[in-house]
């Protein structure tokens, strides 16, 4: 029997993802550069033959979702629990000047605390509980053999990937960023998921800004 598989795909670049700027939940559209990358990453997934769509709620990942929707006919359904990690105070603040307001935090996020993010906000551990959970709904809409793509977040895809398959949270920082529009392919074995592919997409264009 053919396993199901889970392509987890990471929406195009906003302007606050050209900025550096923290983003969490904030509702940040993609910009022309990210609209462009959604576009040219959508015939490369329509060729998985996807039988359904699922995408956070939020404008950046449903403007994604979409582009893949036109080209394969599908219709995409949404989930909150795909939102990226809510991080509070620090929305629209760019990495250097957390650095600067918040020199303390950043030493232990270096080394390696799960910190709540903006004070209000959420840590890795509960979005990582709430975006496997909302992989695991996408995954029950296809049939063995059959593949869903889930349009989600950076670090949301990372820690809900990790977690569905088993990882612990000590060992969620081996995985490196995905790139704005690039995906990870995940398979179900008679043991459980397995990722199979990591940053998988098309090669990323130098002018886009997007090294992360």
């Amino acid at each position: 029997m053919t396993a199901r598989r889970l392509v987890a795909w990471r929406h195009g670049r906003t302007e606050w993802n050209h900025e550096d700027r923290f983003q969490g939940q904030t509702d940040i559209a993609l910009d022309e550069v990210g609209l462009a990358q959604a576009e040219a990453a959508a015939g490369w997934l329509a060729a998985l033959r996807p039988a359904a769509i699922v995408a956070s709620d939020l404008t950046r990942t449903t403007q994604t979702a979409a582009a893949l929707a036109r080209v394969t006919g599908l219709p995409v359904t949404y989930d909150s629990d795909l939102r990226e990690i809510h991080v509070g105070s620090w929305a629209g603040m760019t990495r250097d000047e957390f650095i600067a307001r918040h020199p303390d935090l950043q030493a232990r996020l270096d080394a390696g605390e799960d910190v709540r993010r903006g004070g209000d906000g959420e840590t890795m551990a509960e979005v990582a509980e709430r975006a496997e959970k909302g992989f695991l709904r996408a995954t029950e809409l296809v049939a063995d053999g059959e593949t869903v793509v889930v349009t989600s977040h950076g670090l949301a895809t990372r820690v809900g990937i990790a977690r569905l398959v088993g990882l612990p949270p000590e060992c969620w920082d081996v995985f490196g960023g995905l790139r704005n529009c690039a995906w990870a392919v995940c398979e179900q074995g008679k043991n459980g998921w397995r990722i199979v592919e990591w940053n998988a997409g098309p090669p990323s264009d130098p002018r886009s800004g997007d090294t992360r």
